[in-house]
């Protein structure tokens, strides 16, 4: 089924390396992130959405810090860029009153799932 959201193509959620795979995000998901971009107020860009195993295995070879049981390979997460501290903080205030309960802070991302079978009520920091 071929969804429609306010905000979001599913295409923006896509692997690098597998074109079309932000199909594989979970609805509810991008439902629930369609809702906090609406309170946000400003666009939400994208910089990681759905993963392939391949591309979250380059990623730790790079260095970044992912899990090797990372909700963004189940369509339960993304990292969404930020490049100032206020509109850090009216995201974060953004995603949690939508009822996103997992969010980690980076310096210049969030990440943001709703990832059922981990820990809910968490906000870290990279």
């Amino acid at each position: 089924m071929n969804r429609r959201y306010k905000y979001f193509s599913l295409d923006e959620f896509d692997s690098p390396d597998e074109e079309g795979s932000g199909g594989m995000m979970e609805h509810e998901f991008v439902e629930q992130l369609d809702i906090a971009r609406d309170i946000a107020g400003f666009p939400f860009i994208i910089n990681s959405g759905f993963r392939s195993i391949a591309h979250n295995q380059r990623l730790k070879e790079r260095g970044y810090q992912v899990a090797k049981n990372s909700s963004h390979l189940l369509g339960w997460a993304a990292d969404i860029h930020v490049s100032t501290s206020r509109k850090r903080f009216i995201m974060v205030e953004a995603l949690l009153d939508a009822g996103f309960t997992r969010i980690g802070i980076g310096d210049n991302f969030i990440h943001v799932d709703s990832d059922p079978e981990k820990q809910q009520n968490l906000i870290w920091t990279y």
